[in-house]
């Protein structure tokens, strides 16, 4: 990183991406003499994605885990701009959007990843992913059509399918909405649908690994198994998804299942943009950076969270995982290092502190490994510490209330209210039911 010349103006820094790691980095670096701070999203509201999977579910509104950029950033000097990178120049420090051309003196790349088929092409109009409120909200509205469909389905092979779902991955994200799907199976769908009460149907999570959370510690392991088991919930490790045809999902032990809903939890890729050369990509397209998150072979350009990785650090010479805290982490660490600069002093290298990992199994259990599985929870402790956490990590206070209030009425009532389809009206529908 570069010292700012005493004959620097004010530097105009620009972030693409208001995640974790971007959000993060503007507000540590707002409201500094130094740097003017355009924020860039594609978006105009900044989401919490650790609970995508309870909006895609029906048990949060969307409004509970999101909140506007621009309210964010008030009296905080920040500047959004909601536009999509189209290129970047290098040469001349412009970024080409799609309504128009910025220029900068710095660029932060912390636009994070998408969903990763692994080559899988099909997969993408076949299945549901879960990589933001879109999905979320698309999601929602597929399942709940798809219970419609089997209330009224008088065909039991094709009710069965209709009733089956297959979730590909076995990470947090897809240990968690099988949990809650086998719930709802339990308490909620009998409720709604009495046409449903004793109709076949199963709920499959399927993984490669030898475990499900995989990352996790064995006790983990071992309590994610035994609760899913418990729920219901069918699992085959060792195992991936080889084709998806004609509602039949096919694994590689050559064993099929017949379902209309596939959910991809499986993995993630990053982002990738027109302009970065090759050489300055790494694995899973994420591009690589030194010990201060400054991208290999390019001047003055950085990339934090999902997007980045760092292979200088002896504890993680693969990267640093792809989650919440090293985004948050590296987006302060770098603002630090920028008003470090700036202040004529000596910038730090990024090291990550971990500080574990947490998911939550059906309503009564979670598990965290913290500190480097130096310390286990499980059951009720486990579960305290994953509402706690979550609640904490929500951007504002209306977001924690609106959460904390869905939550403690969806724990009570072993239920929730969510389950409306909204969806927008397409041009061609507006335009046919305007008024002359």
């Amino acid at each position: 990183m570069k010292r700012l010349d005493d004959t620097d103006s004010k530097k105009h820094i620009i972030v693409v991406g208001g995640g974790f790691a971007g959000l993060n980095f503007a507000r540590q670096i707002a409201n500094n003499k130094y740097y003017d701070l355009t924020l860039l999203d594609r978006n105009n509201y900044n989401y919490f994605t650790p609970l995508l999977y309870q909006v895609a579910t029906g048990f949060l509104d969307p409004a509970s885990i999101s909140y506007p950029f621009r309210m964010l950033f008030r009296k905080t000097g920040i500047k959004f701009r909601m536009a999509e990178v189209k290129y970047v120049d290098t040469n001349t420090k412009t970024l080409h959007l799609n309504d128009g051309k910025i220029t900068y003196d710095q660029l932060v790349f912390a636009a994070g990843a998408k969903t990763n088929f692994f080559g899988n092409a099909e997969m993408p109009g076949k299945t549901l992913s879960l990589k933001g409120i879109d999905d979320a909200i698309a999601m929602r509205n597929e399942l709940i059509r798809t219970m419609e469909k089997a209330a009224v389905e008088v065909d039991l092979e094709e009710r069965k399918k209709l009733l089956t779902f297959v979730i590909v991955g076995g990470g947090a994200t897809g240990v968690e909405i099988a949990g809650v799907f086998a719930e709802m199976k339990k308490y909620i769908v009998a409720k709604d649908y009495p046409e449903l009460k004793d109709a076949e149907g199963a709920i499959y999570i399927v993984d490669g690994h030898e475990n499900l959370l995989a990352p996790m510690s064995k006790k983990t392991h071992k309590a994610a198994y035994d609760t899913l088991c418990r729920l219901g919930v069918n699992i085959k490790l060792h195992t991936v998804v080889s084709s998806y045809e004609d509602d039949r999902v096919t694994f590689s032990d050559g064993q099929f299942v017949e379902a209309k809903t596939v959910i991809w939890c499986a993995g993630v890729t990053a982002n990738v943009f027109d302009g970065i050369p090759a050489s300055s990509l790494g694995p899973g397209n994420r591009m690589k950076t030194d010990q201060f998150s400054q991208v290999l072979g390019l001047e003055n350009v950085y990339a934090i969270g999902d997007i980045s990785i760092q292979e200088t650090d002896a504890v993680y010479p693969k990267g640093h995982p792809q989650l919440a805290q090293p985004a948050i982490q590296q987006g302060r660490h770098l603002a630090k290092n920028f008003l470090a600069i700036a202040k004529e002093r000596e910038p730090k290298p990024f090291k990550y502190f971990d500080k574990g990992d947490m998911a939550i199994i059906g309503r009564n259990y979670a598990v965290a490994d913290l500190f480097k599985h130096k310390l286990h929870f499980g059951g009720f402790l486990g579960l305290m510490s994953w509402l706690f956490i979550h609640i904490m990590s929500l951007v504002n206070y209306n977001n924690k209330i609106k959460t904390f209030y869905g939550w403690l009425i969806a724990y009570l009532t072993r239920d929730q209210h969510l389950r409306m389809i909204f969806k927008e009206p397409l041009k061609e529908e507006q335009e046919d039911n305007a008024l002359p």
